[in-house]
């Protein structure tokens, strides 16, 4: 699994280490820019996510079309050039032109598909739990390294070596990675997206990946303005930031492990969800009524223990509740959702800090997070399910057709392989009665 999954996690995490490279100074840098105003600044910092949901399903049409590998590439260049245009850009309009074409290349929801395709439904869990890992690792390298290489070598390096990270990516895309086996579906009953939506675990992990990301820009709007500008009273230099990333990147990584085994191993993600959402609501209230530098650190420390904590399992968990045959438009709508949340979040940041103050912006905050809080208590931790492999020839397909069961969750066929699996609940169904009601007479 690993020697599957690193490749195209790694795609993914260079990717978007590129994007969080620069988000720890880039409104700030932006705010800088002739004509800049922080509604635009906003814009500027989440822009990038409104073309990655306005794509993301063109994106993962094409790759059902054309296949995985090519879209991937093809995402790739178009990030490739908007961090050009980024990097190069001697105006705010120009860097906002940069920012979509960095999302233009709508690539999330690709690679865990594809991850889908390629690795067993038993261990897809953890797949998509290594590849979240990997995911806030980066965001956390990212925000230690950020403000330092942008401190003294400018923000537009940041966009050049983001560019390089693409350039990376293509390489192992094509060095690394394993082309998908076909996979056929074959059942008793149509799914629609509605169905999707429906299901209160699904929609409550579509909210809580959209609550997450959207929060994320929320904090990367404010949390260099509130330190740099003067109006503030913190007074920081932009050198000075990594002091306040730092240990934040640190704390966060080290409540990551933990939050993973705990979610994981232990099948207890909802508390660590519930936790995180606290910790939101901590990160906030000291963010937004610190008057000492230390409060405000404390806050952004709390910010990144909630977000590590959750990143690792919001994909793993939206894979687990969704059937085989949801899976991809589970993760599509989730991703697509958390985009657009993205861009909100630092779009009414860039508002509430040029028509409002950091109080109002910090209780309007509370009050959202609170309600996310008491939403996600409602969610149910996944059941715990067995699979059951039988070669095609020893099933009678006319019987697996009909096949109906309380504790059987689902089945498929995977033609690559010409095997049938069945998904169920080992404890309340035994393997042989599975067996009697498929296998061939």
């Amino acid at each position: 699994m690993f020697k599957t999954v690193l490749p195209l996690s790694a795609i993914l995490s260079l990717r978007f280490f590129g994007l969080f490279l620069v988000l720890p100074i880039l409104s700030t840098y932006a705010l800088g820019m002739e004509g800049s105003t922080p509604l635009l600044v906003g814009v500027i910092v989440g822009g990038y996510a409104l073309t990655q949901a306005i794509f993301q399903v063109p994106f993962g049409t094409m790759s059902d079309k054309i296949g995985r590998k090519p879209t991937l590439l093809i995402g790739l260049v178009i990030f490739l050039v908007g961090s050009i245009i980024c990097a190069v850009s001697g105006d705010i309009y120009m860097l906002m032109i940069g920012r979509f074409l960095q999302g233009a290349g709508a690539i999330g929801a690709v690679i865990p598909a594809m991850i889908s395709d390629l690795v067993p439904e038993e261990k897809r869990g953890h797949a998509m739990a290594l590849m979240g890992g990997t995911i806030a690792i980066s965001f956390a390298l990212a925000m230690a390294i950020g403000p330092v290489i942008g401190a003294y070598f400018g923000v537009q390096s940041l966009f050049w070596i983001t560019g390089l990270l693409s350039i990376a990516a293509m390489l192992i895309l094509f060095t690394k990675v394993p082309t998908p086996p076909k996979i056929h579906h074959i059942y008793h009953s149509s799914t629609t997206t509605a169905d999707i939506l429906k299901d209160p675990n699904l929609l409550s992990m579509i909210v809580t990946n959209g609550m997450q990301k959207g929060l994320m820009t929320v904090a990367f709007v404010i949390i260099p303005i509130l330190l740099i500008q003067p109006e503030y009273g913190f007074l920081w230099d932009k050198k000075e930031l990594w002091h306040a990333y730092l240990p934040a990147m640190f704390m966060g990584l080290v409540a990551m492990g933990p939050a993973a085994v705990f979610g994981e191993k232990h099948n207890k993600p909802r508390e660590i969800f519930l936790l995180s959402i606290v910790l939101f609501i901590v990160a906030f209230t000291l963010m937004g009524f610190a008057t000492k530098g230390w409060e405000f650190i404390l806050g952004v420390v709390s910010f990144f223990i909630a977000f590590n904590m959750m990143e690792p399992l919001v994909q793993s968990m939206i894979s687990k509740f969704a059937k085989v045959h949801q899976k991809g438009a589970a993760l599509g709508i989730a991703n697509g959702f958390a985009y657009f949340m993205t861009f909100i979040g630092g779009t009414l940041a860039g508002i509430a800090l040029q028509y409002s103050n950091r109080e109002t912006l910090a209780i309007g905050l509370i009050v959202v997070t609170t309600l996310w809080l008491l939403w996600t208590f409602k969610m149910q931790n996944p059941h715990r399910y067995s699979h059951l492999y039988l070669p095609m020839d020893d099933v009678d397909q006319e019987k697996l057709s009909g096949l109906e069961h309380e504790h059987i969750a689902e089945w498929y066929i995977n033609e690559t392989e010409n095997v049938a699996v069945v998904k169920y609940r080992k404890s309340l169904i035994e393997e042989e009665a599975i067996k009697a009601k498929i296998v061939k007479g």
